[in-house]
């Protein structure tokens, strides 16, 4: 049943490109779970030596990634370019079949040719793949290739990964460390209460946080917020309220300890959510709320995680021996993944948090959602590309090309469903859902339940540790993307949270270090970018390059896969 449903995933792809032929049951690549990608084909020519070129554009209606695949004659192999686009909603790329040596791009001004293999050896094309760039650019830079990359790595995951993949036990041994060493070794408490007064917040942005009567204008002093804000004259920061940022006005921050939530929320869903322990409902919780309207969300793959192949916690029976990976491969080849922000992208970067899970956590080893679809892996996709399958009943963020962005959790289906998706990323289940029946924001169902709910932690079940998480606040004055630092709780904790500022859905991403929960919101001055963190210590993640600090995400690449934040552009929707 499982490889029937790579098959039938292999002639849907085949369908839709429009192809005579795909061997479903030969070697897969990522290119063949493409359900909407077009293929050209001319005769091309270079100095004599001749060949052909064909040109993938893996989704034309998002129309930003397009693999350019070169044959000469008598060369061993095929070589491929991944190329991007960078100006999607007014120029597309095309083989030039008048000259048979490059591109055309056709844009909104004309038609402009690009050649890129006149000459073998030191052809435009061969040139910006020999650039030690992960953008090279090509044709006067209407166009980059995506070159491979080292990402960028902290100390803490070198070991942890040389533990995981080398050392037999490895995952015990880490395991041990969390439970001893690192467990609530992020655990920030508010040590300072000034005397309460009226709440201050600023008279626009989310709604505040619902917390108990006698709670409200209680102050807080968070000595580990790394962000500038506009505070009251007072300066006073009240739990709950919200504060814009200095560096971004299309941000705001807030604070709060999950133990000071109303009781009534505090005392719902009890089915659902265990009670708060000592420790968690003191443990500071930041959170910062991006305007919708204001900001676009983009997605990019860090260079090595998440990976495609099998993770280790699926069960035996759900591991089709056949197959490298869920979907049928273990490499993105010929995709290139950055870890970085393109270069087109960067002067409008509002702030950059990193994504979910890597792929040895991203899927399920008890519960009913680990017998069904191979352990039912988190799958994710950047600009339309399905880098791997999207699975019924994992909470899923989307973004859509129209800029939307949407919470969910994925019912599946066929390549339909996919289309106008630009990104998506998903982790675990629900943290908060709709109700089935009155359609009302409640508590996830497995909230409580550590193994089912596959919400990490060690091994005996402790899940209290430094999280992350995002939600949706969705009121008549505006749709605000929230994302929250939690300094040392458990999915109780994060549920409690998310109910209090009224989030219509609300999902895990990653925890146990500050590099898994990175937050940083940059300004600029002229070609500098300067970072401010969520969290003073966050800053220690990024790269110092002659003593001075180089942002992660932008300023280098990076292993890990993470979340961009852009000012929207008068002419994007």
């Amino acid at each position: 049943m499982q490889t029937s449903r790579v098959v039938v995933a292999c002639a849907l792809a085949a369908l839709y490109a429009g192809l005579a032929r795909t061997d479903c049951l030969g070697a897969r690549t990522i290119l063949d779970l493409q359900p909407f990608k077009r293929s050209t084909s001319i005769a091309i020519d270079a100095s004599g030596a001749r060949g052909t070129a064909t040109l993938l554009n893996l989704n034309p209606r998002i129309n930003t990634w397009y693999v350019l695949a070169l044959d000469w004659d008598g060369a061993d192999g095929r070589e491929y370019f991944h190329l991007e686009n960078p100006a999607p909603l007014h120029q597309t790329v095309h083989l030039d079949r008048d000259t048979g040596r490059g591109l055309v791009l056709r844009t909104d001004r004309g038609e402009i040719a690009c050649e890129l293999w006149s000459t073998r050896a030191k052809a435009p094309l061969e040139q910006a793949h020999s650039l030690a760039s992960s953008y090279a650019p090509l044709c006067d830079g209407r166009l980059y290739l995506r070159n491979p990359s080292v990402g960028y790595r902290t100390a803490r995951e070198l070991v942890t990964e040389f533990l995981r993949d080398h050392v037999w036990g490895g995952e015990a041994i880490i395991d041990i460390v969390k439970q001893t060493v690192q467990r609530d070794a992020y655990l920030e408490r508010s040590k300072d209460r000034p005397k309460a007064g009226a709440p201050a917040s600023a008279p626009r942005g989310p709604l505040p946080a619902s917390l108990e009567p006698g709670q409200e204008g209680a102050r807080t002093l968070p000595a580990n917020l790394g962000l500038e804000l506009e505070l009251p004259s007072d300066g006073g920061f009240a739990f709950g309220q919200w504060y814009p940022a200095k560096a971004a006005p299309e941000v705001y921050v807030s604070a709060i300890e999950p133990g000071i939530v109303s009781s009534e929320l505090l005392g719902s869903y009890r089915d659902r959510v265990k009670p708060l322990d000592s420790v968690e409902s003191q443990a500071l919780v930041y959170v910062a709320a991006f305007d919708l309207a204001k900001v676009r969300l983009g997605y990019e793959v860090g260079t090595e995680h998440p990976r495609v192949d099998w993770s280790d916690r699926v069960l035996p029976q759900m591991r089709d021996l056949g197959m490298p990976g869920p979907d049928g491969f273990d490499a993105i080849a010929p995709l290139v993944a950055t870890g970085t922000v393109s270069p087109i992208h960067v002067s409008r970067t509002v702030a950059t948090f990193t994504g979910g899970f890597k792929r040895e956590h991203g899927a399920f080893r008890s519960g009913p959602l680990a017998l069904v679809n191979h352990g039912s892996h988190y799958g994710w996709i950047e600009y339309g590309v399905v880098f791997s399958t999207l699975e019924p009943g994992l909470a899923t963020l989307v973004v859509r090309d129209s800029g939307r962005i949407d919470m969910a959790t994925w019912r599946g289906g066929d390549a339909s469903e996919l289309v106008g998706i630009e990104h998506a990323r998903q982790s675990g289940v629900p943290i908060i859902e709709p109700d089935p029946i009155a359609g009302t924001p409640i508590p996830g169902k497995w909230v409580g339940n550590w193994s089912v709910g596959n919400w990490s932690g060690s091994v005996t079940g402790e899940e209290r540790t430094v999280r992350s998480g995002i939600c949706l606040q969705e009121t008549p004055a505006g749709r605000y993307l929230l994302y929250a630092w939690f300094s040392s709780v458990t999915p109780s904790a994060m549920a409690r949270v998310f109910q209090a500022y009224r989030c219509s859905y609300a999902m895990q991403l990653d925890m146990n270090a500050l590099e898994h929960t990175y937050l940083a919101l940059y300004s600029y001055d002229g070609d500098t970018v300067r970072a401010q963190h969520l969290v003073r210590g966050m800053e220690e993640v990024d790269r110092k390059v002659d003593g001075r600090a180089v942002p992660r995400f932008v300023g280098y690449p990076d292993n890990r896969d993470f979340f961009y934040v852009l000012r929207r552009q008068e002419d994007e929707p």
